[in-house]
């Protein structure tokens, strides 16, 4: 269960290791994420992440994934270098969409087990930390809503998709 320091408003957990925060990272032109008839969230140039949160994720597997989304060098160097240059470095912003389905496991049967997925209480706040550790490093955040039906509207650049898993499974 994940609870706040009421002073630091550092987060605690008591969970054990396991599952992994994974992210799907997509370099983008531009991305929003539609609820009903309203953009909830939008970006121009720079990372659409779509997040899953597993049942077992700690506060360390938060700072692996917000490290590797502000600081992965997929952008083009201003000498024209291919992969040179983190979204930080050049100025851009992430949309952070929730994603439980990252977690879906289709090894049995035809339909998806979502059991290492996390309840979506320790869920959110395992999401709404990754996305105040991305704002306190000074990147522009734009976010979907968690446990929402949203369209998610995004032109790849490149395209350039890579996948993030904090207990490094992939």
């Amino acid at each position: 269960m994940w609870r706040f320091d009421s002073t630091t408003n550092a987060p605690h957990h008591s969970f054990k290791s396991g599952n992994s925060v994974r992210a799907v990272v997509q370099r983008v032109t531009e991305a929003r994420v539609r609820i009903a008839d309203r953009i909830a969230g939008e970006i121009g140039p720079g990372l659409l992440v779509l997040l899953g949160i597993g049942r077992d994720d700690t506060a360390d597997d938060v700072k692996y994934v917000v490290a590797k989304i502000k600081d992965i060098r997929i952008f083009e160097g201003e000498d024209g270098r291919h992969m040179d240059r983190s979204v930080s470095e050049t100025g851009g912003a992430v949309l952070v969409v929730s994603q439980f389905t990252l977690y879906g496991d289709i090894r049995k049967g035809r339909r998806p087990s979502f059991d290492a997925a996390a309840p979506p209480e320790t869920a959110r706040l395992v999401y709404e930390s990754v996305v105040r550790e991305l704002r306190a490093a000074q990147v522009p955040v734009a976010t979907g809503e968690f446990q929402a039906m949203m369209r998610v509207e995004l032109v790849n650049d490149g395209p350039v998709t890579v996948l993030i898993d904090s207990k490094r499974q992939f």
